[in-house]
């Protein structure tokens, strides 16, 4: 923190968002760093605890971004940094694959534990979701003998090359990246702001299975990849019934169903996982994000007979499974746990959703506002249709930026705002960052 500057426990801004330093340190970054890689809010973060942020200036922000869903349990929790403290003063290295370590070991019993289902389980651990999705693809190729993998519209699964196949949207994630890895098929899904009135959950899992056996056949498939809840695509919530559908084709095809939870899991819907809220139990589930609170870590867990039937060596990686942050996971678990941050979670959406839902109608502007526990979203559209309108949504979040509060866009279509508090939120900072975007949009779509 610069000299003169204290920690506060409230929004505060002592200058314009982005502030005089937060400008120098961004012209040094042009000069530094790629043009590809792009920031949401260009104010340059000195430390940060709980909910809040502060910058080079001494701007202190309301966060509602988690850092893209990690921080679930706020910035700085005691656990995990006593936890990073103490494991980096013993040792940062050894790589899991030539002198293991005990972390590792301890990581992959809680994910057993936590994670759907009570049949016996194993983990690999990596740095990235998109790694963890990647090597999930791996294991159900091998463990199934066949190739093709079913995703959705409006997915998204990472940045490498299978994971950008994976994925939906082309801009910004796949212009220009091709070619794509091959055997990767992509169905419609369930989008009930979007869908026919009434259609149901089981009847758009229909229609997507049927166009799975017409078009690929289920013994070609290996795999059904799905977020249970769809995260850059615009925190889409399927109809209910449409996940346990798909996980019952699978199981009665011999395809793994794998839940990329990255987004999701960790308490960050009001249950430990998102597949929880209906009782599916995925074959294999993708995990990253908040297992650590904020250090990278990523898993595959699922069945055991899945895991194992990789050949030995074929699954790794220099840094998977890091002990610094294992022992961050491991803090994060127990705030997780002792603090019932899906109970904290279930409390935040309560509050978020039933006061949108209210301002939703007072203005055409706002099209659906969903979401489960701390994972909402509002999206916006041109009043009287159900048109997308991502203009209003760019206004709005840089309203909010600039009044000191950080939220997130998404979607298919660019229109959604989305809401990812830490779970750790204390109710009246959660007020007054709602009370900040509800004026926001009062003032937009007012024009």
């Amino acid at each position: 923190m610069l000299d003169g500057m204290t920690a506060t426990t409230h929004r505060r801004l002592r200058t314009e968002i982005p502030g005089p330093n937060s400008l120098a340190l961004h012209q040094r970054r042009t000069d530094a760093v790629a043009a590809g890689l792009t920031s949401t809010l260009p104010v340059y973060i000195t430390s940060a605890e709980g909910g809040l942020l502060t910058d080079a200036d001494g701007n202190t922000l309301i966060d509602l971004g988690s850092g893209i869903a990690v921080t679930n349990v706020g910035h700085a929790a005691p656990a995990v940094v006593d936890g990073v403290r103490e494991q980096a003063g013993l040792f940062t290295h050894t790589c899991f694959m030539v002198t293991p370590y005990e972390g590792y070991v301890r990581v992959c019993e809680e994910l057993a534990a936590l994670t759907p289902g009570d049949h016996a389980k194993r983990s690999v651990l990596f740095n990235s979701g998109a790694e963890a999705v990647e090597n999930a693809v791996k294991i159900a190729r091998t463990a199934t003998g066949r190739q093709a993998v079913v995703v959705f519209d409006h997915a998204y699964h990472g940045r490498t090359n299978l994971t950008m196949a994976l994925t939906a949207k082309s801009l910004p994630y796949k212009h220009g990246f091709g070619p794509f890895a091959p055997e990767v098929y992509r169905v419609a899904g369930s989008y009930p702001f979007r869908d026919a009135e009434g259609r149901t959950g089981e009847q758009a899992a229909a229609e997507a299975i049927d166009r799975v056996e017409k078009q690929i056949g289920a013994d070609a498939v290996a795999a059904v990849v799905v977020e249970p809840i769809q995260g850059e695509g615009g925190f889409i919530e399927p109809a209910p019934g449409f996940l346990p559908a798909l996980s019952r084709w699978c199981a009665a095809n011999g395809v793994v169903f794998v839940a990329d939870e990255v987004q999701t899991g960790f308490c960050r819907t009001g249950e430990w996982f998102a597949c929880d809220h209906e009782g599916v139990v995925p074959d294999l589930i993708a995990t990253a994000k908040g297992i650590a609170g904020g250090l990278p870590l990523a898993a595959v867990t699922g069945k055991a007979e899945l895991l194992d039937s990789v050949h030995a060596g074929g699954l790794g990686g220099t840094y998977g499974g890091n002990p610094v942050s294992c022992a961050a996971a491991l803090g994060a678990i127990e705030t997780m746990r002792e603090g019932d941050l899906a109970g904290a979670a279930k409390r935040i959406g309560e509050t978020a959703i039933a006061s949108l839902r209210e301002l939703a109608a007072t203005t055409g502007a706002i099209g659906d506002v969903r979401g489960r526990g701390a994972m909402i979203a509002i999206e916006f559209v041109k009043p009287g249709t159900t048109e997308p309108d991502a203009a209003i949504t760019s206004r709005i979040a840089a309203a909010c930026h600039a009044a000191g509060v950080v939220v997130l866009t998404c979607g298919t279509y660019g229109n959604v705002v989305r809401l990812l508090p830490p779970l750790t939120l204390p109710p009246e900072l959660l007020r007054e960052g709602l009370d900040v975007l509800e004026d926001a949009i009062r003032e937009e779509t007012s024009r």
